[in-house]
């Protein structure tokens, strides 16, 4: 963690009862209670900035950089003057990628739902109680929260807590004259997913998976086993037809989606085009609000499930297709949300440098481990890449494939 580190989260101690509530809470014992000093502290080396805590703050004195409650209202209270919703659906990052399929994930559980305010967090179990009172009192008719299934909560404790929450909260309004339906939890939690006509029966992915969750068979296609499956997206890394996916990040989708972006970046700007791979848990600010973060540069940002989601080919094809730069974000090996089989991530990064090399592009690449928990690492970072691509003449590959 840089000296520079802007903390994301702080206790006010002014404010602080020293009740310690949000030491029994905190999922990852990011917090203490000094006795000599009399104060609360949190330690930012083992904070994951999943905002259990400041949800469960009874005296609001845990202030925390992103998605705060005043956010959380002022958010819907805005959506809702351009929109003619009543429903809000709030969803984990888990289980909910920026490419909006809310529909189908609702229609699933039989939420047949055409006009919502979407919602999404970094985990359901930063949803405080009041915020849930106040939407509704606001004249919001429904809240859907999506959470993560209860064993595959990326913040461990997250889901258990806000379905605990919720069920307060339900028991509270029934007895205000609240419908039954005005709360509804759904879960939902990402799992790879088979084409099987596509299926070659290379066994590639049962190897690869560092869950143990795909089983071979003798003459079929390999068996997805749901509750072991986290969605990591390690096995589509390796299947030679992409006949296994993560839904939301199918290997033509995002190419597709960064393919399109080159081409109207390079016509509508001189400056350089610069693509960021950002793992989901790495960075919050620049996958949900780019154009806050971004400050107006040609860059645009794409979400990945986990580092070892990140397709080495696509860094190589975004260079080809006319960005200048390409920027990978990950997380540190300790702040891995999906820590096993990181090493073949890592192998594929080697493998990944080293044809750079061989095309003269590595400087147009840089990896970088960053956390939430510094609220300035994304931004200090990509412009410290944005300045070191604009200082090199434009992609040579992309040059030589547009003459």
């Amino acid at each position: 963690m840089s000296e520079k580190c802007l903390a994301a989260i702080e206790i006010n101690q002014d404010l602080c009862s020293r009740c310690r509530v949000c030491y029994s809470v905190c999922p990852y014992e990011a917090i203490n209670y000094d006795e000599k000093e009399d104060k609360m502290e949190i330690d930012l080396q083992k904070c994951q900035v999943c905002g259990i805590c400041p949800s469960a703050c009874p005296v609001a004195a845990i202030e925390v950089a992103y998605y705060d409650y005043d956010e959380l209202v002022d958010y819907v209270d805005r959506v809702r003057k351009k929109v003619d919703a009543d429903t809000l659906v709030l969803m984990c990052r888990g289980n909910s990628p920026n490419t909006c399929e809310v529909e189908e994930i609702l229609a699933d559980q039989g939420l047949n739902i055409e006009k919502y305010i979407p919602m999404r967090l970094p985990c359901s179990g930063r949803v405080p109680t009041d915020f849930i009172f106040k939407t509704l009192n606001s004249g919001m008719k429904n809240i859907v929260s999506v959470q993560c299934e209860d064993d595959f909560c990326r913040y461990k404790e997250g889901t258990k807590i806000n379905t605990r929450r919720f069920q307060l909260s339900k028991n509270v309004l029934k007895q205000l004259g609240f419908p039954e339906n005005a709360l509804t939890v759904v879960k939902f939690s990402r799992k790879a997913v088979y084409k099987t006509e596509e299926c070659v029966g290379c066994d590639k992915c049962v190897f690869i998976c560092p869950y143990d969750a795909i089983k071979a068979e003798p003459f079929s296609t390999p068996t997805i086993i749901e509750e072991d499956c986290v969605g990591c997206g390690a096995c589509a890394l390796v299947c030679p037809h992409q006949a296994i996916e993560v839904k939301g990040y199918e290997f033509e989708n995002v190419l597709q989606r960064y393919g399109q972006a080159a081409a109207t970046m390079k016509a509508n700007n001189n400056t350089p085009a610069v693509l960021v791979f950002s793992c989901q848990w790495s960075e919050f600010s620049a996958l949900d609000n780019p154009d806050s973060v971004l400050k107006g540069k040609n860059a645009i940002v794409l979400e990945v499930p986990c580092f070892k989601g990140m397709d080495p080919v696509h860094v190589v094809n975004a260079l080809q297709c006319g960005f200048d730069g390409v920027m990978g974000v990950v997380c540190a090996p300790d702040d891995c949300k999906l820590s096993e089989g990181r090493d073949t991530a890592e192998r594929n990064l080697d493998v990944l440098k080293n044809v750079l090399k061989k095309m003269n592009l590595l400087d147009r690449f840089e990896m970088f481990e960053l956390s939430p928990r510094c609220e300035n690492d994304f931004e200090s970072s990509f412009e410290s890449f944005y300045k070191k691509i604009a200082a090199l003449p434009p992609c040579a590959v992309a040059k030589a494939e547009a003459k």
